[in-house]
């Protein structure tokens, strides 16, 4: 092989990259010369404008709020989530189930 080998290649190279070069620069002067050409301003919009309802005049525009004392109802009486151990014997049964054990493992020994 001679030192001459390589030249053909790297000109052909050359000559296809500045003739994309070109094609790309054709291709976007085009896309430029007709976004000038159209005059015509497109606008969108996301939503439909207010509009009132009929007779939303006379009527209230929420419900009233309901009277409140801000006290707790009498006829519901606290209760602990774990019963004591003397209401468990009368029957009383928890409201959440027992703790799961703890899982522990042998001490990491160092060297």
């Amino acid at each position: 092989m001679s030192a001459d080998s390589g030249k053909p290649t790297l000109g052909r190279d050359l000559l296809l990259a500045s003739a994309i070069a070109v094609a790309g620069l054709a291709i976007s002067g085009m896309a430029l010369t007709q976004l000038r050409a159209e005059r015509h301003p497109q606008m969108a919009q996301a939503t439909q404008p207010l509009q009132s309802t009929p007779g939303a005049e006379t009527k209230p525009s929420a419900p009233p709020e309901p009277a409140t004392t801000g006290a707790r109802p009498a006829e519901i009486k606290p209760q602990p989530a774990r019963p004591d151990a003397e209401a468990q014997k009368e029957g009383a049964t928890p409201a959440l189930p027992p703790a799961p054990a703890e899982k522990t493992a042998a001490p990491i020994e160092q060297k």
